[in-house]
């Protein structure tokens, strides 16, 4: 991988986790679209303080929720967004259509791939690749935040384990 292409994909997501680190809101809000960026003298803006996030839960999803910056995580198309997983929350056997970079902001997160355990604590960044079978989850004690985004929708295709 190119380093023009690991600042692609890194620089975005760490410049949100930054910001975000304060973001402790736990209530459901309803299902609304995301603020308007704000407008500076230079142009819009990109701004979401951790009090003006909405989060969402994930339908069908055992209490994941997550709060879009840009675009709809549960929509079509690119987007941008925080993801919290309950602490001890498993995903099933799975794979993503495309790939899938991620940024640990708190808790630890963990993925199995080819019977392999790799946890990430909070400052961890990994790209699940597309079509890569995998388990993963947020480990008990305390809840995961992490930031995600993708260049299309969100998925999670699960898969009979083997």
């Amino acid at each position: 991988m190119n380093s023009r292409r690991i600042a692609r994909i890194i620089l975005p997501a760490l410049a949100v986790a930054i910001s975000a680190t304060a973001c402790t809101t736990t209530s459901a809000a309803p299902a609304t679209t995301a603020p308007n960026p704000a407008t500076t003298t230079q142009g819009p803006a990109i701004s979401f303080p951790a009090a003006d996030l909405v989060w969402r839960e994930l339908p069908d999803s055992g209490g994941v929720r997550f709060a879009n910056v840009r675009g709809d995580l549960a929509g079509n198309g690119p987007y941008e967004a925080f993801v919290k997983f309950p602490a001890g929350k498993d995903n099933p056997f799975h794979t993503h259509t495309s790939d899938l970079p991620t940024v640990v902001l708190s808790g630890t997160f963990y993925a199995v791939f080819d019977g392999k355990r790799i946890e990430y604590p909070a400052g961890s960044f990994y790209t699940l690749s597309a079509d890569i079978p995998h388990l993963s989850g947020c480990v008990p004690g305390t809840e995961c935040l992490l930031f995600q985004y993708q260049t299309d929708h969100f998925d999670l295709v699960p898969k009979a384990a083997h």
